[in-house]
């Protein structure tokens, strides 16, 4: 299973959009989503603050800002084949 895990805050436009597209393309792979309020925790806040939305697919880094649906679906195909 893929966890894709957005960095987010409230009244964050760009974080509904990256959810929006994130959503779109996860339902053709074994992927979960996970939403996380950085101003919930005060190390995830201060580390990135103004840099939201951060998308990390296993936890590694893969969007800032905006997310594209072509290449999140190829870096989840990367994963799936690199774990067959």
């Amino acid at each position: 299973m893929i966890t894709i895990e957005v960095m987010t805050k409230k009244d964050c436009c760009l974080c509904d959009e990256a959810k929006e597209v994130i959503e779109q393309v996860i339902s053709e792979f074994p992927a979960k989503l996970k939403m996380t309020d950085i101003e919930s925790d005060p190390e995830l806040f201060e580390r990135y603050k103004e840099k939201i939305p951060v998308v990390l697919i296993n936890r590694k880094e893969s969007f800032v800002y905006k997310v594209h649906p072509v290449t999140l679906r190829k870096k989840l195909e990367q994963l799936l084949s690199s774990n067959s």
